[in-house]
This record gives structure tokens, C-alpha cells and sequence, in this order.
């Protein structure tokens, strides 16, 4: 969502993350500095648009959507708008890709993509802080513990032409995940609906359910099993929908936890790995092939597998070899 200012008109497209949100919800969680009672009077008058025409607080947002807000006074002053510390994790980001309409970020795990749930400025936030004249909306999400090729439009064209892509099963996504358990299929294909739900903390969680849930596929391809006790297998994840913790979920239902999985995984051998040298979560999203949104072009991008985690295959590669 775009930084508002204070005597402006703005528009804001909603991404994935506020899809399904209520409009008042919506709002509140993004107009920081805005009092509640003001978010719902300028609803109740009509001064906040979706898509040019008057909505309602229940009303619920899909991605794309672009709702137009009046002039607002925020609280906190321009001044004292957060901007990314000197020195901080932004300054490292590898850029992928970049063009006009585009921009590709190689995302490392435990950077959370925007801010919320104890994270005060997330990637998005200090990308708009270093960019300040710039259009910049996130196309998807990772986890914070997932690495690898993190999309950001550019323009709003490019934005919602994106999103229509991701609806359409246009953009193949791909990542490289290791689990416990000997992977026997070469290729698998998953068809396990999801359920997102709230654990007695407040806690998201998600899991299989087949008469509430909603469709979910994942495509499963093997690439290298080691033997031994327990044994490990290396598997490409293509995402066919993308819902919450998707891969994880699906994994851990079919008995493959997933490696350093701190939600869903096997948490006593997490702590063992993290002894070997693992200490993050093995889930990296290495390629992505879609159509460009504003030419008429493939674009395949590729995020090499980050040092910790390729340390760790080289690691069992050692110990086959030690052991044959």
C-alpha cells in the first residue's frame, strides 16, 4: 500500500495479503496515525471509493482492487516517518531484476516483506522509505523465513496485470525444499485443500481440511535422496495455487516435515539440524517464469540457493561419501 501524505488524494491497490480482508479492517490496519472514529466516518460518507464507486465497511476487497482515499491528517509527521537505519538489511538486497514496470528482489530468510506481528518496518516499507517518489506495491509474499525471488511492481498497471496472471495459473513458481523421509515418487502431484485458522494464542495457523478448505495444488519432483538415519530428501515444490504456508502444510500432512519448520515441522529434530548447521528453515524459492506485464515477453528469473543452505547439502554429500 502507498505511503499517504497529508492534504493528498491517494489510491491504494490491495495485493494479496489484504484479498478477503473487510474494507474497515483493511483500513485501519494500513492508515497508521488515523483515529478509528475518523476511518469510519469518511466511510460513512462516502469519501472512501472502491473502484470509483461508494462502499460499505463489510465490503470484502479482492486483489486489484483500488480504493481511492480523501486527504487525511495523519499523526505523525513526515518528519518522523520511519526510514531504513544505515547500515541496514535493505542496503544488502540483490537485486534479480529491474526494468520500468518491474522489480525482482532476492529475499533472505528471517526479512519479513512488510510490516506487522511485532515487525515494525518490513521490506516493502523500507524499499518505499529509500524510493520515496516511486510506486512500489508487493505482486505476492514469502514467509519471513523463506528466501529467494520476492516480486515488486513498479506501476500499477504492471501490478494488477500481475495479479491477473497469478489468478490465471500464468506464473510458474518453483521452489527447492528438504524434508525427512525417503521420497519415492519422481514426480507427485498434491491435491490437499487448505484451512486457515486461529490457535488458542491468536496464532495463524493452517491445515488440511477437505470440506472447509480451499483448493490448494502442489507439484512434487524429486532431485536427490540421502540415505541413512533418517533418511533426506531434496524436492523442487511447484506452486499451482498459492495459499498460506502451502508447501509446509502439505509436507508435514504427508509425513515430510520440512526442514527447520518452526510451525509445522518436527521441532526435536529441528533442534538437532540446528547442531549440524542448519538453523533456518529449508524453503527457498529459486525460480520464477512469468509473462512480463507490459511487453510481450517471458521473463525466467533464477535465485541461486543462499550459502547456508547449500553449506548444508555440501555437508551431506561429505558425510554419503564418508560413510560409502
Amino acid at each position: 500500500m502507498k505511503d499517504l501524505s497529508k492534504d493528498s488524494v491517494r489510491r491504494l491497490i490491495v495485493g494479496d495479503a489484504g484479498a478477503g480482508q473487510r474494507v474497515d479492517n483493511f483500513l485501519l490496519r494500513h492508515l497508521k496515525g488515523v483515529p478509528k472514529s475518523h476511518v469510519y466516518r469518511i466511510l460513512r460518507r462516502g469519501e472512501v471509493r472502491l473502484n470509483s464507486g461508494r462502499v460499505k465497511p463489510d465490503a470484502k476487497l479482492a486483489a486489484g482492487d483500488v480504493l481511492r482515499i480523501p486527504p487525511l491528517r495523519i499523526a505523525t509527521p513526515d518528519t518522523e516517518r520511519p526510514r531504513p537505519a544505515q547500515g541496514s538489511r535493505l542496503s544488502r538486497l540483490r537485486i534479480l531484476y529491474e526494468d520500468d514496470s518491474l522489480l525482482a528482489i532476492d529475499k533472505p530468510a528471517g526479512l519479513a516483506v512488510h510490516g506487522g506481528s511485532g515487525v515494525s518496518l518490513g521490506l516493502i516499507e523500507q524499499l518505499r522509505a529509500s524510493r520515496p517518489e516511486s510506486f512500489l506495491e508487493l505482486v505476492h509474499r514469502l514467509d519471513r523465513e523463506t528466501s529467494g525471488i520476492l516480486l515488486v511492481a513498479k506501476q500499477r498497471t504492471a501490478l494488477i496485470r500481475l495479479h491477473a496472471a497469478l489468478r490465471k495459473g500464468e506464473v510458474d513458481k518453483r521452489y527447492i525444499v528438504l524434508v525427512r523421509g525417503r521420497w519415492r515418487d519422481e514426480t507427485r502431484r498434491v491435491d490437499l485443500p487448505l484451512h486457515k485458522f486461529l490457535t488458542g494464542e491468536g496464532e495463524r495457523r493452517v491445515r488440511v481440511e477437505r470440506e472447509a478448505g480451499k483448493a490448494a495444488t502442489t507439484v512434487f519432483r524429486r532431485q536427490r535422496v540421502w540415505q541413512g538415519e533418517p533418511a533426506l530428501s531434496l524436492l523442487d515444490a511447484q506452486l499451482r495455487t498459492g495459499r498460506t504456508h502451502q508447501i509446509r502444510v502439505h509436507l508435514t500432512h504427508l509425513g515430510f516435515p520440512l526442514a527447520g519448520d518452526d510451525k509445522y515441522g518436527d521441532f526435536e529434530w529441528n533442534r538437532r539440524l540446528a547442531k549440524r548447521g542448519l538453523k533456518r528453515m529449508f524453503l527457498h524459492a529459486w525460480r520464477l517464469t512469468l509473462p512480463h506485464p507490459v511487453e510481450a515477453r517471458q521473463l525466467a528469473l533464477e535465485s541461486p540457493l543462499p550459502r547456508e543452505l547449500s553449506d548444508f547439502l555440501a555437508q551431506l554429500e561429505d558425510a554419503e561419501r564418508r560413510d560409502g
